[in-house]
């Protein structure tokens, strides 16, 4: 009966801090393009000849230099995304240097909802996005996540594993504490 009771209080206990994350290896596929784009640009200018002018021979360096940098940067920033919700807000940091970074104070959000399957489709992509009559999101693969609603009425969604996970400790954050109840009866 002790142990019952034990194991019952144990599965109520949620933890004070939650991380989780996410991760897409197809963005690795579009980096490597973007490197690609960029050693095309570095061989351009290194073993060109020259005879074509040398305007013609910068914008091809530079264009592909440029893309190559924007498609690089671009997709590793969003090849993982990580989650942290303590007690006082939630987290989410992109990419291995952690840009772009939202936080979000818990005192501002309302709910938050499991979202069984959000694709890139319904956000028009992968990254950072932002649509009027969907709010705000990060969407780095196809799949669970989850759904804050914030008090200003816009909502913030991002895909993360375990998401439902992620919402239950962030509900138990926004509830408020429970008052002590009156002291038991000693039975004297």
């Amino acid at each position: 009966m002790r142990e019952h009771a034990r194991n019952q209080h144990a599965d109520e206990r949620r933890p004070v801090v939650w991380t989780g994350r996410a991760t897409n290896r197809f963005q690795w596929v579009a980096a490597a393009a973007g490197a690609a784009f960029m050693a095309l640009g570095i061989t351009i200018a290194v073993e060109s000849p020259w005879t074509s002018g040398i305007a013609a021979l910068l914008m091809a360096v530079i264009g592909c230099v440029a893309a190559g940098l924007l498609v690089l940067f671009g997709t590793l920033a969003f090849v993982h995304v990580a989650v942290k919700v303590d007690d006082l807000a939630m987290e989410v940091r992109c990419g291995h240097i952690g840009l772009p970074r939202r936080r979000i104070l818990l005192s501002h959000v309302v709910g938050a909802d499991f979202a069984p399957s959000v694709t890139p489709r319904h956000w028009g992509g992968w990254g950072y996005r932002w649509r009027p009559e969907k709010g705000t999101a990060v969407v780095v693969r196809r799949g669970e996540g989850l759904v804050l609603r914030l008090g200003d009425g816009r909502t913030f969604t991002v895909t993360v594993d375990d998401a439902e996970s992620a919402v239950r400790v962030i509900r138990d954050h926004l509830r408020p504490p429970t008052p002590p109840g009156p002291p038991a009866a000693t039975g004297v």
